[in-house]
């Protein structure tokens, strides 16, 4: 199984030894076993547990007595409740062996939660591989794994896969890709082909054209024998490649896992991948441990994604997981996008995958033609260009888009005014209680700090003593509040945090939605505006270029073929100059070439450790680092006033040093976990905001 073995200390709560319960004699006119000592199973009496305990320097298996009684029971990946430091916890029977190394007493399984094998070895496996990779433990990876149980859906009966074999169609969307039918042909035929794909923007009469191509990728790989995962960020993705997994596959042959499905239904439906009874898994991050039998593709959409990091322990990355998962189980594997990340450019510049994207004819004939709004021409026609939010060209974009049908406007920020400023001096405004940013929730409401949420009523600036406020930041709902009075006979539409569209109409309509809840439309958007360039160029942080062009290419693929998109940034800027060209993949490769060359990931590895001062630095002394480790920092981290100081540091390795890092990184927390110290460090492997 790949699962490390260990064996408990007497004080981890073993009792019994196995030998002296097989030697011990029956007490006189007794044939049962005596009193409190169970008889221990004719075969196979020992398990090998994973107990459900996040501390680190329990990080093992645990063996266990299986008494007669629980035999049939207890089968591998079943659960159970093992006693363990005195406590009643729960735990997975990883495997049942004839002896065990421990020489001291042994503990009994308490009792068998449920016979069914809910933990299968791959899954086992892949979350060992997991917590190993990111240092975490594996109770962590387990939880995020094995979705909690409902008894009551264990009962209910089985159901089953259609039985009628899919039958062989054409390419479909492949067809627009060299090398798109070789793919297919590898996974037909039970192989495991491995790519990074470009997709081709453009919306058709059946919605985005991406959903599509996965859902023939699937087929395909169902015809060869073998099953299917999906992976997408978020609700909306799934009920797009939902519908298209229904329309090529036909009903019953997949099964979406969401969270908002609820505890009962998504385990309903976990089980019938776990049973083999649906042989495609579709859904978000969590996914990507589903227990697919016989895996043979494994697909993540727009990976760039920040929902596809887990937040949790031991946070990892979806893509890491895919790509671990097809490597050990030699599956095949499809990272897409409309952009590319650099972690999927490396992919491919190390032979790992192959490339697929359309031919740069196809690509400019589905592309929507972009304007800059900062372009020399235009600023000679409109001088206030360059200070107005909505310069005349997008009032004119605007105006010629909705003669036409939806028109979409992007703005990163959600809410009203999430961001004040002093109307006097311009010096940010802040709450005179914890110092956190004031913002206003509508055109009539008082300023509230976002940190404390305290009314800013009586506010004066610090620094001039001014009383008035102007907006540093315009959020969605205040720019729909602004084009819904210069646009009365348009209906405005908002799709956000508060609420997310998951389609629009073909009729006249004003969208605006933020980076990554915008409404599919039906033939497309006819024009969109892409607001506040430097609102999302201006972050400071590693991948803001490679970010805002992956926001700006999944916003920009929903406009018909040719429509007008005009982005409000300097068009001498790289990642604007990529987005007029539809280029993302030169721009990945520029951006790996230029963090290789400063030693940025993903060209090494990094681990950040965020906790107090001291725990930080104590923690840093006590790791043995390998060679080439970088140590960058402790440095302070932004904390609303009154809580408690925090520091970062970074430490950064080559890549092959990656696993003696994690290595490193969780045998120091061990000892910090055993010896009770009382401030936890945080550490994440490879996180997406470590710079």
């Amino acid at each position: 199984m790949g699962v490390t073995l260990a064996t408990p200390s007497p004080d981890d709560g073993a009792l019994l030894p196995l030998d002296a319960v097989r030697e011990r004699p029956a007490p006189a006119r007794s044939a049962g076993p005596v009193r409190g000592v169970p008889e221990p199973a004719a075969e196979l009496p020992v398990a090998r547990v994973a107990v459900d305990t996040p501390l680190p320097h329990l990080d093992r298996p645990f063996d266990y007595l299986v008494p007669a009684t629980l035999d049939a029971a207890a089968v591998p990946g079943c659960r159970v409740r093992v006693r363990f430091a005195g406590k009643l916890v729960d735990g997975f029977l990883l495997e049942r062996v004839e002896t065990s190394e421990h020489p001291g007493k042994l503990a009994r399984l308490e009792r068998v939660v449920s016979a069914e094998p809910v933990l299968t070895p791959e899954i086992a496996a892949l979350a060992r591989a997991v917590a190993d990779r990111y240092a975490g433990t594996l109770a962590d990876v387990l939880r995020l794994a094995v979705p909690p149980r409902h008894a009551r859906v264990e009962a209910e009966p089985r159901t089953r896969e259609p039985e009628e074999p899919l039958q062989a169609a054409g390419p479909g969307p492949w067809a627009n890709y060299p090398g798109g039918e070789a793919f297919l042909a590898e996974l037909a035929a039970g192989r495991a082909p491995r790519a990074v794909w470009t997709a081709l923007p453009g919306t058709g009469p059946r919605g985005p054209e991406w959903p599509e191509a996965v859902a023939v990728a699937v087929r395909e790989t169902l015809r060869g024998g073998r099953g299917a995962l999906v992976v997408v960020p978020d609700g909306k993705d799934v009920a797009l490649a939902g519908a298209a997994l229904e329309a090529v596959l036909g009903p019953g042959r997949h099964v979406a896992l969401t969270a908002d499905l609820g505890p009962a239904e998504r385990y309903r439906r976990w089980l019938r991948v776990l049973r083999g009874e649906a042989r495609v898994a579709l859904g978000t991050r969590g996914t990507a441990f589903a227990p697919v039998r016989d895996l043979g593709l494994a697909v993540v959409w727009d990976d760039g994604d920040d929902l596809h990091a887990e937040r949790l322990a031991p946070y990892p990355h979806t893509r890491e997981v895919l790509a671990l998962r097809a490597h050990r189980g030699r599956a095949g594997l499809l990272v897409g996008g409309h952009a590319r990340t650099a972690e999927a450019t490396r992919l491919v510049a190390t032979g790992w995958a192959a490339a697929l994207a359309a031919p740069r004819e196809a690509v400019r004939a589905r592309a929507p033609r972009v304007r800059p709004a900062g372009d020399d021409a235009e600023l000679a026609r409109d001088e206030a260009a360059r200070a107005a939010r909505l310069p005349s060209l997008a009032w004119r974009t605007l105006r010629a888009g909705l003669e036409h049908g939806p028109v979409l406007v992007q703005v990163p920020r959600r809410g009203y005014l999430p961001a004040l400023s002093c109307q006097g001096c311009r010096a940010a405004a802040r709450c005179g209680h914890c110092a956190g940013p004031l913002a206003l929730r509508s055109g009539h409401a008082a300023p509230y700090c976002r940190w404390c949420g305290r009314i800013a009523g009586e506010w004066r600036c610090a620094a001039c003593g001014g009383t008035r406020v102007r907006a540093r930041v315009v959020g969605a709902r205040r720019t729909a509040e602004e084009l819904g009075r210069a646009f009365p006979s348009v209906p405005v539409r908002t799709s956000g945090r508060d609420g997310v569209l998951a389609a629009v109409g073909p009729g006249r309509a004003l969208v605006v939605a933020t980076p990554g809840a915008e409404p599919v439309p039906e033939g497309g958007y006819a024009a969109a505006v892409l607001l506040d360039g430097w609102a999302l160029l201006g972050r400071p942080d590693l991948r803001v270029a490679e970010e805002t062009l992956r926001r700006w290419l999944n916003a920009a693929a929903l406009l018909r073929p040719g429509a007008e998109l005009v982005v409000l940034a300097d068009s001498s800027l790289s990642v604007v100059q990529a987005l007029l060209r539809w280029d993302p993949v030169t721009h990945a490769e520029r951006e790996l070439a230029d963090r290789t060359e400063l030693g940025f990931p993903p060209a090494v590895r990094m681990a950040t450790l965020t906790g107090s001062p001291a725990a930080v630095r104590e923690m840093l002394g006590e790791t043995a680092l390998p060679e080439g480790a970088r140590v960058l920092g402790p440095v302070p981290v932004e904390t609303p006033r009154g809580d408690q100081v925090r520091e970062r540091a970074i430490v950064r390795v080559p890549w092959g040093a990656a696993p003696v890092l994690a290595s490193a990184l969780k045998g120091a927390a061990g000892v910090r976990s055993a010896r009770k110290a009382p401030e936890v460090v945080r550490v994440c492997i490879d996180p997406m905001d470590a710079i």
